[in-house]
């Protein structure tokens, strides 16, 4: 820029000198110069265009990409397609955006923006592709027609998945054209004017020399001047360019306007994008990359002036329960709910400073910064609790759920901000251990409890190679003669150091684990191996032998050809193998639960809902999957002597289930007055205490044998 002021200044006051003899060549001069200054303008002016669009699209690319990655690492890693969805349909309609790609960790398509996702689980193919699946970290790849943006998503350490962002060179192009076209256009118009201008005012060169030169710098070298420092702050990332009104209204001021309103463009998209990345988008609450970095620095604040924080980490208890049986608006609903109430709490309790966030899926957590910050935190957790437990008014019925609260403290708890994080997820799954509908204070011991998890979960995974896993049976009998008809297979874990553990504790840690996937083969195919040999000892009925599966057995989907598999080395008969699947395994997605128990039944097992009547999804789900019979809980079992309501709805069930040809099995029968219920309500089939204990293979191996002798068959 120095130069070109420097040239046209020094050659309007060289020409100021010629002499009158001169004027032609002067005038042949001046004109010459005046083109070669169009040229130096338009190319400057086009150089620097074509350089903002460029920068502009590499930042506003990678920007895009990284806000994208932050915002979409818990829907990704809870599967939210809709929110996925949202998130990437917003970014489509930015300027120059041509696709935007969500990719799982193994480069299959998650989202693309589109209502049908055609390529839905795909893995994307191409070079630009492979890399970015392969990159670490971010990547910007380009060719002729597209800037290619990644960004892995991460959770944590883990990588969840990625995310591209095509940038339209093309779309670019055709906005740079404009703008060049336009600019061509106006300094052609601007420089006929001046030639016009040097013609008439040629008899008084001098004057007109200088005044020509303060009147180019004025409306050429100076707006091109401040068009070049405005591109140089947009590319360090200020957006915000102070407008230049010079009250003028030829093409050079009209330039400037329209660029200033880019910026102001720009501007606003930029802010957008930020409020999309810091903002949770259904309930308008910050989000988790917002309050992480506001809690680092409410830390070093707070470090600074030896104040205390509380955070509270607070967990909707059952709230998978209203996305699998009302299904995800429902859930979005009650989670609208909870913020406004959890939001109201905060407001009146938590002090001016508290700061609320959406965690993410059920997850809400609360900081508190105050001199008293545990009275307050505690006084706020209680409130909570008791509001949040309140029933929910959704799609015309009510909701009863109930929030798990953990609280842990800085700096007595933790030093940094992940530490204190992880404190009170920890405190929160205590609460939840706890019963639920509570909260708890982080405590030292808490650690020994999550290192004792880590420690059972490396011992189950050899437990079943160290025979520590055994087999127990418990008898099932006829009601109408008390005749052994099956039995049903259960799991249990004695190990050398721990002890007898419980199978609701080792259970829930091989399924959380997936450990149970690698459990699950080998007990059914233990048991269908063991009831090959039964006929030794009692040849004259066909008992059946019922199995437990897990829901993430289910879920895995080659569930029938492990049946199939165990049958065919066993050489058990189909007919006497019956699989138990929890009510909550099959509900919420009944016509994928029905697809597969409809290929489970093609194998020729029977299959059962274990623990009926314990799930939210009520009786009429009995319609909507083929099983062929339901095992009532023994809660129900357990009062019906005493309570009406239990009674009362364990006959409705055992009525349903009738008129629906499903068998009825009772569970947890412990006293003779409730197999009599049971059995005058036609109940078929019951199993518990008072019939008969769990026995171990050598045991009822026995039992078998005694029975058989008693009629005798030995």
């Amino acid at each position: 820029m120095k130069r070109l002021r420097f040239g046209l200044q020094a050659r309007f006051l060289l020409a100021m000198g010629v002499a009158a003899l001169l004027i032609m060549a002067i005038l042949a001069l001046m004109l010459e110069r005046q083109a070669a200054m169009q040229n130096e303008v338009r190319t400057l002016s086009g150089n620097v265009i074509h350089g903002l669009f460029d920068r502009s699209m590499r930042t506003r690319g990678e920007t895009l990409a990284r806000q994208l990655s932050d915002s979409l690492a818990n829907p990704v890693y809870y599967s939210d397609l809709d929110a996925i969805g949202t998130q990437v349909r917003a970014a489509l309609g930015y300027v120059a955006v041509a696709y935007v790609l969500v990719y799982d960790a193994d480069g299959r398509l998650i989202h693309d923006g589109s209502d049908d996702l055609p390529g839905y689980g795909q893995r994307m193919r191409g070079p630009m592709a492979e890399a970015a699946i392969k990159a670490n970290g971010l990547l910007a790849q380009e060719s002729d027609e597209i800037l290619d943006v990644s960004m892995p998503i991460m959770i944590g350490d883990q990588r969840v998945g990625g995310v591209r962002v095509g940038m339209s060179w093309t779309r670019a192009l055709v906005y740079e054209r404009k703008a060049g076209e336009n600019l061509d256009e106006r300094l052609g118009a601007l420089g006929k004017r001046h030639l016009g201008w040097l013609l008439l005012l040629l008899a008084a060169l001098g004057l007109t020399a200088v005044m020509v030169a303060i009147y180019v710098q004025r409306t050429l070298v100076a707006p091109v001047r401040w068009l070049a420092a405005a591109a140089r702050q947009i590319e360090a990332g200020d957006y915000v360019v102070e407008r230049r009104d010079s009250g003028r209204h030829d093409e050079v001021s009209e330039l400037l306007r329209a660029f200033v309103r880019m910026s102001e463009a720009i501007a606003r998209h930029d802010r957008d994008v930020r409020h999309m990345a810091y903002t949770d988008a259904l309930t308008g609450l910050t989000n988790r990359l917002a309050f992480r970095e506001a809690l680092d620095h409410r830390m070093l604040t707070a470090r600074a002036s030896h104040r205390r924080l509380a955070l509270l980490f607070a967990d909707i208890d059952d709230f998978k329960r209203i996305n699998d049986t009302l299904g995800h608006e429902a859930g979005d609903e009650a989670l609208l709910q909870f913020a406004r109430r959890i939001q109201l709490a905060v407001d009146q309790l938590g002090g001016h400073d508290a700061l609320l966030a959406r965690f993410g899926g059920d997850e809400f957590v609360i900081l508190v910064e105050d001199e008293h910050a545990v009275q307050v935190a505690t006084s706020l957790a209680e409130r909570l609790v008791q509001e949040l437990r309140e029933p929910l008014r959704i799609q015309d019925r009510e909701v009863f759920m109930g929030t798990s609260i953990g609280i842990t403290v800085y700096p007595s708890d933790a030093e940094d901000a992940s530490a204190l994080l992880k404190n009170g997820d920890i405190a929160m799954y205590q609460a939840k251990l706890a019963g639920k509908n509570c909260h708890r204070f982080y405590s030292r011991a808490m650690d020994y409890a999550v290192e004792r998890r880590v420690h059972m979960e490396h011992e189950l995974r050899g437990a079943w190679d160290r025979d520590e896993l055994k087999l127990v049976y418990q008898p099932i009998f006829r009601t109408l003669d008390r005749r052994m008809v099956g039995v049903e297979v259960l799991l249990r874990w004695q190990h050398p150091a721990l002890g007898t553990i419980s199978p609701t504790v080792f259970i829930d840690v091989a399924e959380q684990s997936g450990l149970i996937e690698s459990i699950g083969p080998k007990v059914l195919r233990a048991a269908c191996l063991e009831a090959t040999q039964w006929q030794r000892f009692d040849g004259s009925r066909d008992l059946f032998v019922s199995v437990n599966v897990s829901p993430r057995q289910l879920r895995s989907g080659d569930l029938p050809e492990i049946v199939a598999d165990c049958l065919r080395e066993s050489g058990l008969p189909a007919a006497q193998l019956h699989l138990e699947l929890t009510e909550t395994a099959v509900i919420g997605d009944e016509l994928q639960a029905a697809s597969m128990l409809a290929r489970l039944h093609r194998t020729g097992v029977k299959v059962w809902l274990d623990d009926f009547g314990t799930g939210f999804s009520g009786l009429s789900h009995l319609r909507q999957v083929p099983v062929d019979g339901v095992k009532i809980d023994k809660s129900f079992v357990a009062d019906l002597q005493r309570d009406p309501d239990d009674l009362a709805l364990t006959t409705a069930i055992i009525a349903m289930a009738h008129s629906l040809g499903i068998t009825v099995v009772a569970e947890g029968i412990e006293q003779e007055v409730q197999f009599e219920l049971l059995r005058e309500r036609g109940c078929e089939l019951g199993q518990g205490f008072w019939l008969s204990h769990p026995l171990s293979a050598a045991e009822f191996r026995q039992l078998l044998a005694s029975e058989g002798m008693a009629r005798g068959q030995v």
